[in-house]
């Protein structure tokens, strides 16, 4: 068995060298996965005015680290989103997981889950606001939690405008629900009803538009368990944002059908939550994950790779994470 290991890893490490020496003599800047080789889950990503993009991952380091980079390649660590004096209190030994990062009429906008491990009808979400994307920010607190909205383990939310209007979607293995904001987001809109629009084996979501079809990535599996970590992540589409989003046989992500996106390969197990897609500066677009790296299997580590579209479906090459590929322009 440690032979055929071996061997494999040999294969791969062969293959990532082939690839490289073709990069480079093509004169073609390179990168290397994992981009980031320390714990940096759920990653959320925007590009501010300064010109910096802004990271920002569930509190392995305290009080949601903050990263930032102008190629997608290079990050440094530029803080935290809270403090223990700021940090949110909703959850009193909650864990700050998940955040998102938006910006929302003039101000960039948080949304975060609290939560302790099995606390699936006590976890929320909650939203926070800035003047700058380094913050520091300042806690609004908690906007509904599994208990009020009626949605078991209410984490992993995303934030999406469409259309004039602005919206949450989360969930966490009970069923991906959306729901109408009120115009300053940080609020559930009076009135608004919740609607499901995907079913019991995702979480993780993110939607993002291309064409004519929205797009909604989510992990399936387990997360957290090291290198026996099952995450995967997976998409289906539809022509609505609340659905019904399907896989390429037009089965409903409602019944659990998707298509797989990325999954483990040699190097890398876990592979999952992705970010937002980023485009860089020749229009190529970008997505942001975590992994458990074989070689360092302690947290979960940054991975970035390229997504392409084929046929109007999104594609990484190989469905697994590369080991070194080429970079972003800028």
């Amino acid at each position: 068995m440690k032979k055929i290991l071996f061997t494999a890893l040999l294969g791969v490490a062969s293959l990532a060298a082939c690839q490289a020496g073709d990069l480079q003599q093509a004169g073609k800047k390179t990168y290397k996965n994992p981009v980031i080789d320390y714990s940096l889950p759920d990653p959320t990503i925007i590009k501010a005015s300064d010109g910096y993009f802004y990271l920002y991952a569930t509190e392995d380091i305290r009080n949601l680290p903050i990263h930032r980079s102008k190629n997608l390649v290079d990050w440094e660590e530029v803080g935290t989103a809270f403090t223990d004096k700021t940090r949110p209190t909703f959850e009193p030994k909650g864990g700050l997981w998940a955040p998102d990062i938006n910006y929302i009429n003039g101000q960039y906008v948080l949304y975060y889950s609290m939560s302790v491990w099995g606390g699936e009808w006590t976890c929320g979400i909650g939203v926070a606001t800035a003047d700058k994307p380094e913050g520091p920010f300042t806690d609004r607190g908690m906007m509904f939690r599994s208990n009020t909205i009626g949605v078991q383990n209410s984490i992993d939310q995303y934030y999406i405008e469409d259309n004039g209007k602005k919206y949450l979607f989360w969930g966490s293995f009970h069923g991906i629900y959306g729901i109408e904001l009120t115009d300053d987001g940080l609020a559930i809109k009076e009135g608004a009803e919740k609607k499901q629009v995907a079913g019991t084996a995702y979480e993780g979501t993110y939607i993002h538009k291309h064409g004519k079809y929205y797009y909604l990535f989510a992990s399936t599996g387990s997360c957290c368990e090291g290198l026996k970590s099952t995450y995967t992540t997976v998409v289906g589409r539809s022509e609505n944002l609340f659905g019904p989003y399907v896989d390429k046989k037009g089965q409903p992500m409602l019944d659990n059908h998707h298509e797989i996106l990325i999954h483990k390969n040699e190097a890398f197990v876990g592979t999952g939550h992705n970010s937002e897609i980023v485009s860089d500066a020749k229009g190529k677009d970008w997505i942001f994950y975590h992994a458990v790296s074989k070689a360092n299997p302690t947290g979960r580590v940054l991975v970035m790779d390229q997504v392409k579209w084929v046929k109007d479906w999104p594609e990484v090459a190989g469905s697994s994470p590369s080991l070194e590929a080429e970079a972003p322009v800028f």
